[in-house]
């Protein structure tokens, strides 16, 4: 079956001319020559990127969605590839809804009419992984039911390791592809691709970002009902509004698209720096706008975390490009340790004033701030950073962010709209604010610890003292065992000279 599968991708790659993007890195041309021979009928006019596209669409879902993860490795891929593989739609048709019903019965333990008073045969979306029916619970609660696609994990399996094996053809056939690293993203896509086939683990994520956004003038997130959840069913509140991308519809509902556009950046960056959770696949698809004007947040399957150090790097970079301070934006990385230690400032602050300065010879609302931070990286990369993958996923949300605000408001500033967020955000954590939100968040220790104080100290002494007499004794120990050795050798050594002084006597007489 593998074997047939490899000869499918095989065959497909032939038709599109991916073959030619192997021949391009050989440098003699003298491969490409010959190659040409034996299939002199083939002249693929289309450009690499769009023949990529269509392959990996012609050869399915699974595929579809490695090159979506792909596009976003944007520190790897050269810009043509990346921007026709963003263009990548999970377009998959829905499963038999007598499938989808045996599922649920499977998980339920009992017909789904028992389970729910009302259950939409019919999906309302369909993607590679699961697809959605609405349905009314007993108590009359409209919900959203996400059904995982019967048989998907063998399917699955058996694709990545078909990629893994392309991978290692690749690197083996192309020289350029070993600055790619094809396994390790194949292995990186792996991740989030089984990530997605746990529901229970998209619900945690839906539940941990509706908490985060509870009391939000501006974003939506749908309640996850756990008594029906499991790892292959997801029941959540039904959310009601239009796609973003509809943008007639928004106008025709009287939704500000320039508020909607600015409210976009505010969630992103109040995700990412207050929380340092953000959902990491907000594409247009899973967006939808309420009547109200408040955003609804959709699809839970990949999200993105961050640190405190990771959160500090992010602001002190980005502060750092606002002001030009090309200084600060090179010690932040040294200091975060995503460069090596031994890194010398002047030097990578020159390579990014490089990178940076012509950017900002052009107004500030056509810079893209995605763009900027991908350039950062692949600077970084000839300083030895290992790009993190939560910084990938972290400049990927970005961009999508970025695209939807200037499809709203093409007059969109970004930077203007960011600059006061990450100040506010800057002194919260390094002004006294910070330094009275940490009194207080560490407070309730305090209160704890404070009263074994003396307790604590008199054993630390104790434990000092009794150190003490045993490194007492071992010196002693050591001293007697040395004066012991000491009267040895001195009794050999009398020893040896009473036996010379007797030879010597029995010689000279």
């Amino acid at each position: 079956m593998r074997l047939f599968r490899l000869a499918k991708i095989i065959t497909v790659g032939l038709r599109f001319g991916l073959d030619q993007m192997v021949l391009e890195a050989d440098s003699s041309g003298r491969l490409g020559k010959l190659w040409h021979v034996v299939f002199f009928w083939r002249h693929p006019k289309a450009p690499r990127g769009e023949r990529l596209r269509r392959a990996l669409e012609s050869l399915g879902p699974i595929f579809v969605k490695f090159g979506q993860m792909l596009s976003t490795r944007r520190d790897l891929l050269p810009p043509d590839l990346a921007d026709e593989l963003a263009m990548l739609q999970d377009r998959v048709p829905p499963f038999p809804s007598e499938q989808a019903l045996k599922v649920l019965e499977d998980f339920y333990g009992k017909p789904v009419d028992e389970v729910f008073v009302d259950f939409e045969r019919t999906p309302v979306a369909s993607a590679s992984v699961a697809q959605v029916h609405f349905a009314r619970l007993p108590d009359g609660t409209e919900v959203a039911v996400k059904i995982l696609r019967p048989g998907i994990e063998p399917v699955i399996a058996h694709d990545l390791a078909l990629l893994d094996t392309a991978a290692a053809l690749l690197e083996k056939l192309w020289p350029e592809a070993r600055r790619l690293k094809p396994r390790e993203v194949v292995a990186e896509f792996s991740k989030y691709l089984h990530d997605e086939l746990d529901l229970m683990r998209e619900a945690s994520n839906c539940s941990q970002l509706r908490r985060n956004f509870t009391s939000s003038k501006l974003l939506q997130v749908p309640e996850v009902y756990w008594d029906w959840c499991g790892k292959s069913v997801m029941v959540m509140e039904r959310m009601r509004g239009v796609p973003i991308s509809q943008l007639d519809a928004l106008r025709a509902q009287g939704t500000d698209l320039k508020a909607l556009s600015r409210a976009g950046v505010e969630i992103f960056f109040t995700q990412v720096f207050r929380d340092g959770f953000f959902h990491a696949d907000m594409h247009p698809g899973n967006i939808f706008v309420h009547a109200d004007g408040r955003y609804i947040a959709l699809d839970f399957g990949i999200v993105g975390t961050l640190t405190e150090v990771d959160k500090s790097y992010l602001a002190q970079n980005f502060l750092g490009f606002f002001k030009r301070d090309y200084n600060r934006v090179a010690r932040a990385h040294i200091e975060a340790g995503w460069v090596p230690a031994h890194t010398r400032v002047d030097e990578f602050e020159s390579a990014i004033r490089a990178v940076c300065e012509p950017i900002f010879d052009r107004p500030l609302k056509d810079i893209s701030f995605g763009k900027t931070l991908l350039r950062l990286f692949q600077t970084a990369r000839r300083f030895e950073m290992e790009v993190q993958p939560q910084l990938v996923l972290l400049q990927k949300t970005l961009l999508n962010i970025e695209g939807l605000g200037r499809q709203l408001d093409p007059e969109l500033d970004l930077w203007k709209t960011a600059k006061p967020f990450l100040e506010r955000w800057m002194d919260e954590q390094m002004g006294w604010r910070g330094l009275l939100r940490n009194l207080k968040d560490e407070a309730p220790s305090w209160a704890g610890t404070l009263p074994q104080i003396p307790r604590l100290v008199h054993r630390v002494l104790d434990s000092t003292a009794h150190r003490h007499e045993v490194q007492s004794g071992e010196l002693e120990r050591l001293a007697r065992a040395q004066r012991t050795q000491g009267r040895v050798l001195w009794l050999i050594g009398a020893l040896l000279a009473t036996l010379v002084g007797l030879e010597l006597y029995r010689i000279f007489g």
